[in-house]
């Protein structure tokens, strides 16, 4: 038995060293695991640009009938990434008579609201606005 301030402390197993001498087995990744990483790497990848919609901001679009064109969807990833060189968390972003709410970090729209919506409104948790 041995005693470390005044407690006991049994070591139920023989301590044994590292044997160095030992081979190790290594698992080699068969041609299908580095084809599957690849594949997943390169979404990863080419996503981090990607402006994405959650689904709530998805289902406000849709009950709201709001359209949005291609040019809309570039310049709220120009606003994203202004916000985003600022430092910015959460914002507001009006384009036009819209209003979205964005995870700068995440790039992910949040909710949007209409002209019509947004009147009245209040918008909470956000730390800047881009009127854009």
């Amino acid at each position: 038995m041995i005693t470390l301030v005044d407690k006991p402390f049994f070591i139920t197993q023989p301590i044994q060293p590292i044997d160095h001498g030992k081979s190790r087995k290594t698992v080699v990744p068969n041609t299908a695991d580095k084809d599957l990483f690849n594949q997943v790497l390169q979404k990863e990848i080419s996503s981090t640009g990607e402006l994405k919609f959650s689904r709530h901001a998805q289902e406000r679009i849709d009950s709201r009938q709001i359209k949005l064109d291609q040019s809309h969807i570039l310049r709220l990833k120009e606003a994203v990434e202004k916000a985003q060189t600022k430092g910015a968390r959460e914002s507001l972003v009006l384009l036009d008579d819209l209003a979205f709410v964005v995870s700068i970090k995440n790039k992910t729209v949040i909710t949007a609201v209409d002209g019509d919506s947004r009147r009245g409104n209040v918008f909470t948790n956000i730390d800047s606005a881009i009127i854009n």
